[in-house]
């Protein structure tokens, strides 16, 4: 045992003592720093877009100048040429030509960028708005009446439970404050799995790759140096959410009486966190990154040199990045798929889909028990199999690539038996 954390608190010093550690820490709120920035620079010196408006009608045309706003400004041209030779010259960045044929109008925006989403979405509302009325006129409707026919039907999303004798009771819906946690969970488990993984691996590769693995194994066993390198890296990651969460913590203090923060915090429901879904929140995230970790390790083994690390922790990658984009894309976009449903129990992907699924209620407490559990028994499986075969993979020095060494290692352990 004492080798073992002679082993683990090197790993876990040497790291957390290195450039790149703190730049981990950093990161993230230099990011978010530069995006402030960006934003309060960007509403500061941003430019308003002139757009050249010609219309076979007049007063269609003089109808958008009046919508000019602090983004863009409209500007009637008395001809289409005109238009263009203002394009031409860059006096304008846009040319909006819109003909009008009885009710129906028709818009054409000449450009020679994008002008964005934003503007072409404003401009379409423009003319639907324009062709309505001029429609509600010629049925002889008044302006009230087109605003009464145009206005949204209300939709009240309302959670409900039911008892064993059927009867129902509404609820608080904490949906959304639940899929904000899960989307903050699958982010922070995808940057720390890409982290980690190439750390471990390179851990274990580099003392191959400079063949000091068999003087280590000739004084300790080589489970327990498996063990401590996994050990070490899961106490680095440990720290660098210990750290997070203090700076975050800390940062509360300052930034309470913001606007924004204060808005955030009137929509904010304790229930709708703390819980049993933080609680699997959390578990989900401590199984992922360490079923990451045992794959890193024994890919890491497999490989001759640290320069190959890159390459042997492909499959590590793949997998993350499957999960990631199963979470975050098809998650919001249709939680009751059955695609998710099969993958939140499938280990490796599980702790990405399952924080979603309980984050938009498509699966009880059982649900997430039984995923827990799969994934609980595949992570301890897989690190028995793993420092199993630490042993040989280590000692095996194949340049055939990683399959050779591991077929070559599987006969090595079947040899030894």
């Amino acid at each position: 045992m004492n080798k073992f954390w002679v082993i683990a608190l090197d790993v876990y010093k040497k790291n957390i003592k290195s450039i790149s550690f703190l730049i981990m820490i950093l990161v993230p709120f230099i990011a978010m720093g530069g995006f402030y920035l960006i934003s309060y620079f960007a509403d500061g010196m941003s430019s308003v877009d002139k757009i050249a408006v010609y219309a076979n009608e007049p007063a269609i045309a003089q109808t958008f100048v009046e919508q000019s706003s602090d983004d863009y400004e409209f500007e009637v041209v008395d001809s289409e040429e005109q238009g263009q030779q203002q394009l031409a010259d860059k006096d304008a960045d846009a040319l909006l030509v819109i003909t009008s044929s009885g009710d129906t109008l028709q818009g054409e925006l000449l450009s020679e960028s994008s002008m964005g989403q934003a503007l072409e979405l404003t401009i379409q509302q423009l003319l639907t708005g324009l062709q309505s009325s001029y429609r509600a006129s010629e049925l002889g409707l008044t302006a009230e009446q087109v605003a009464v026919l145009s206005e949204v039907a209300p939709l009240d999303r309302q959670k409900v439970s039911f008892s064993e004798d059927g009867e129902m009771t509404y609820g608080e819906d904490n949906t959304a404050m639940q899929a904000a946690v899960s989307t903050i969970a699958t982010i922070v488990l995808f940057f720390f799995i890409i982290t980690y993984a190439q750390i471990i691996a390179q851990e274990i590769a580099s003392e191959k790759g400079t063949r000091i693995m068999e003087v280590i194994l000739s004084s300790t066993r080589a489970q327990t140096h498996y063990y401590a390198k996994l050990t070490g890296v899961i106490m680095v990651a440990a720290t660098q959410l210990v750290a997070y969460v203090a700076i975050f913590g800390g940062s509360y203090f300052w930034i309470k009486d913001n606007s924004m923060v204060k808005d955030l915090l009137a929509s904010f429901s304790s229930d709708g966190i703390f819980g049993p879904f933080l609680v699997f929140a959390i578990v989900f995230v401590f199984l992922g990154i360490l079923i990451y970790s045992v794959l890193s390790a024994l890919c890491g083994s497999l490989v001759n040199k640290a320069e190959d690390t890159a390459k042997a922790i492909i499959p590590v990658t793949y997998l993350s990045l499957g999960g990631y984009m199963l979470g975050i894309v098809l998650g919001g976009m249709d939680p009751h798929n059955v695609v998710l449903r099969v993958t939140s129990y499938i280990p490796f992907l599980s702790s990405y889909i399952m924080p979603v699924r309980l984050a938009n209620d498509t699966v009880g407490i059982g649900g997430a028990l039984i995923s827990v559990g799969i994934l609980a028994v595949t992570t301890i499986v897989l690190m028995l199999v793993s420092a199993k075969m630490y042993k040989s993979n280590v000692l095996i020095y194949n340049d055939n690539g990683i399959l050779a060494t591991l077929k070559q290692s599987l006969v090595l352990m079947k040899n030894e038996k």
